[in-house]
C-alpha cells in the first residue's frame, strides 16, 4: 500500500476519548515480517501529555470513591473482555511486533488476562496494619493509591509487560498515563478501549502514543506524575533516573540482562540443550532474561555446542501469522543492524561462528539463529546485550568457574543452572547474582513470584505483592486516647 493516508488512523485516548496529537502528526508503523505499512499513529506532543495527566489526576479521587471490591468486579470484568477478544488481540500483537502467533497464544495472552485477574483480586486486600506503639494511642497504618502512574512500555512484548504494569496500579486506586512503544503501539490501544467497556472510568487508563524522546520525557518530567514504571534498556533508564529527580518521582526500573546458563556435566543434556535453545531464541531473542550466555563444563562442551547447533538450524523462521513458524523477525531495520554488527563483532573478537549469522531473506528483519562457540568471557559478545537471536557458548571447569563467569557482567536479572547433584544447584543458586534462578529449567514467569534484578539491570521488583508496595504508599495514623 503506497498511500500512507489510506491506512487506519489511530489517535491518543484521553480521557474516553480519541483524541487527535496536538501536532496533527502521524507515524507509519511497520510490520516487521514484510516491511509494509500497517497503521499511521498519532504522534503525542509534550502539551498532550500535559492534557492527559491533568485528566488522569482528576479521575483519581472518582476512582478511589468506588469501593475496593467493584474496583476489583470492574478489574474482572476486564481481564474476561480480554478472554472474549484473545484472538484478535493475539492477532494484532503477532503481527504489530513480528511475534509469531502460537506464542503470542500460548505466552502473552494468557499471561495478561493471568496477570489482570490475579490483581483483581487484590483490590478488597490491600490492607493495613495496628500497631502497638503505646498504651495511650491507637496507632495504625495504611495503604494509598501513589497517585498518577507512568507506565513507559517496551516493544518485545507490549500487551503483557504492559498488563505487568497497568493491573497492579488499577487495583491500587492509581490513574495511569501508558506510553507504548513507538513502533508497537497497537494492543495498548486495544486494551485501553477493552478497559473502557469494562466499566473502568474514563480518565484512568489514558494511552499515549509517541516518540520516547517526546512523550516519555514529558512524562518523567512531569510535576504532575508521582511513579514512573519503565521497562527498556539501561541507557534509556538512566536518564529516566535523571529526569524523574525533578519531583522526586518515584521510580521502578526493569532494564537489560545478559543471563548465564550454566550447565554442568551431569546435567541431562538434551533437556538442557532443548531448554536453552528455547531461552535463547524465543522471540528472536529480544527477552531481557534470554540465556545468552550458556556456559558448558568443558567435559560435555563439544557436544552441547553440537546439539545447541543442532536445534538452531531446525528453528522455522518465517510468517508469525503461520502457526508452524517457531521464530519470527527482529522488531526494525534497526535491530537487524545491531544484531549483524554483533555477529561481526564476535568473528573479530576470536569466537567461532558455528552456525547462522546472516540475514534471511531481502523483505522483513529475519535474522538466522546464531550460536557461538570458543567464546572468550571477556569477549563483548559474551558481556554486552545483544537483544537478538545470538548464544554465546562459553567453557567452565568447576563451580567457582562457573560463578566468575556467570556473575562477571553488570547485569543480574536472571540464570539458569542444569545439574543431577541437588547439593551443587542450592549452592549455585545462592552464590548467583540474579533476581531469578532456574534449576534444570529456563525462562518461566508467574505474576504471583517477583520479577527484577539489580545492576544495569534495573532496580525495584514487578509481579505479586511486591508490585501492590510499588503503587501504594504507606501512612501512619496517631490516634490519642488519653482524655
Amino acid at each position: 500500500m503506497e498511500n500512507n493516508t489510506d491506512l487506519k488512523r489511530y489517535d491518543l485516548l484521553i480521557g474516553g476519548e480519541s483524541v487527535p496529537p496536538g501536532g496533527g502528526e502521524y507515524s507509519v508503523d511497520l510490520d516487521p515480517a514484510t516491511e509494509a505499512p500497517i497503521a499511521r499513529i498519532a504522534q503525542g506532543t509534550s502539551a498532550d501529555v500535559d492534557r492527559a495527566v491533568q485528566v488522569a489526576r482528576g479521575a483519581l479521587k472518582p476512582w478511589n470513591a468506588i469501593r475496593a471490591a467493584e474496583r476489583g468486579r470492574i478489574l474482572m470484568r476486564f481481564s474476561e473482555l480480554l478472554r472474549a477478544n484473545q484472538d484478535e488481540l493475539a492477532a494484532v500483537e503477532s503481527l504489530d511486533a513480528g511475534k509469531p502467533i502460537a506464542g503470542v497464544q500460548r505466552q502473552d495472552v494468557p499471561a495478561a488476562i493471568d496477570t489482570l485477574a490475579y490483581y483483581a483480586g487484590w483490590c478488597d486486600k490491600i490492607n493495613g496494619q495496628v500497631v502497638p506503639a503505646r498504651p495511650d494511642a491507637l496507632t495504625y497504618t495504611v495503604r494509598e493509591p501513589v497517585g498518577v502512574v507512568a507506565a513507559i512500555v517496551p516493544w518485545n512484548f507490549p500487551l503483557m509487560i504492559g498488563m505487568w504494569k497497568i493491573a497492579p496500579a488499577l487495583a491500587c486506586g492509581c490513574t495511569l498515563i501508558v506510553k507504548p512503544a513507538e513502533i508497537t503501539p497497537l494492543s495498548a490501544l486495544m486494551i485501553g478501549r477493552l478497559a473502557l467497556e469494562a466499566g473502568v472510568p474514563p480518565g484512568v487508563l489514558n494511552i499515549v502514543t509517541g516518540k520516547g524522546s517526546v512523550v516519555g520525557d514529558a512524562l518523567v518530567a512531569h510535576p504532575g506524575i508521582d511513579k514512573v514504571t519503565f521497562t527498556g534498556s539501561p541507557s534509556v533508564g538512566r536518564g529516566i533516573l535523571q529526569g524523574a529527580a525533578g519531583n522526586f518521582k518515584r521510580v521502578t526500573l526493569e532494564l537489560g540482562g545478559k543471563s548465564a546458563n550454566v550447565i554442568f556435566a551431569d546435567a541431562n543434556l538434551d533437556n538442557a540443550v532443548r531448554a536453552t535453545a528455547s531461552g535463547i531464541f524465543f522471540n528472536a531473542g529480544q527477552v531481557c532474561s534470554a540465556g545468552s550466555r550458556v556456559l558448558v563444563q568443558r567435559e560435555v562442551y563439544d557436544q552441547a555446542v553440537e546439539l545447541l547447533a543442532q536445534r538452531a538450524q531446525a528453528i522455522k523462521l518465517g510468517d508469525p501469522s503461520q502457526r508452524e513458524t517457531a521464530m519470527g523477525p527482529l522488531i526494525s531495520a534497526r535491530q537487524m543492524k545491531t544484531v549483524l554488527d554483533y555477529v561481526d563483532i564476535g568473528k573479530g573478537e576470536g569466537a567461532s561462528l558455528v552456525t547462522g549469522g546472516r540475514r534471511v531473506g531481502d523483505r522483513g528483519f529475519f535474522v538466522e539463529p546464531t550460536v557461538f562457540a570458543n567464546v572468550e568471557h571477556e569477549m563483548r559478545i559474551s558481556q554486552e546485550e545483544i537483544f537478538g537471536p545470538v548464544a554465546s557458548v562459553i567453557p567452565f571447569d568447576d563451580e567457582a568457574d562457573a560463578l566468575r563467569i556467570a556473575n562477571g557482567t553488570a547485569y543480574s536479572l536472571a540464570a539458569g543452572v542444569w545439574s543431577a547433584d541437588i547439593g551443587r544447584v542450592h549452592r549455585m543458586a545462592s552464590e548467583l547474582r540474579a533476581g531469578t534462578v532456574w534449576v534444570n529449567t529456563y525462562g518461566y514467569t508467574d505474576v504471583r513470584l517477583p520479577w527484577g534484578g539489580s545492576g544495569d539491570s534495573g532496580f525495584g521488583r514487578e509481579h505479586g505483592d511486591v508490585a501492590i508496595q510499588n503503587f501504594t504508599e504507606p501512612k501512619s495514623v496517631w490516634v490519642s486516647l488519653t482524655p
